[in-house]
């Protein structure tokens, strides 16, 4: 089952790719918020409980659909130049907090 999902998504063009992996980042991301909400209600554990789940879907889920789809998403222009941007910063960043 999860060769043909990723057979399936790896088939998909650049802009569904991209579609494919905003959803389920439209959910998880405000899910972090409400998390926030709840914890501002006074309700530690349900809190607690919420943000652990959202970021777990965040690192399990989307984390995986990104590795798949990558490779299309590079093939757009734009988000090719946003990624290397992207991938320069973090490599300036952990230059800061590496040994010499």
């Amino acid at each position: 089952m999860m060769r043909l999902m990723r057979k399936r998504l790896q088939r998909l063009g650049p802009y569904q790719s991209l579609a494919v992996l905003g959803l389920p980042a439209l959910i998880v991301e405000p899910a972090k918020l409400a998390a926030v909400v709840v914890f501002g209600a006074g309700h530690w554990l349900s809190g607690t409980v919420v943000l652990c789940v959202a970021y777990a879907l965040s690192f399990c889920l989307i984390e995986r659909l990104f590795r798949i789809v990558k490779p299309k998403l590079l093939t757009l222009r734009w988000f090719a130049k946003m990624w290397c941007w992207f991938i320069g910063v973090r490599a300036k960043a952990m230059a800061l907090f590496t040994k010499p």
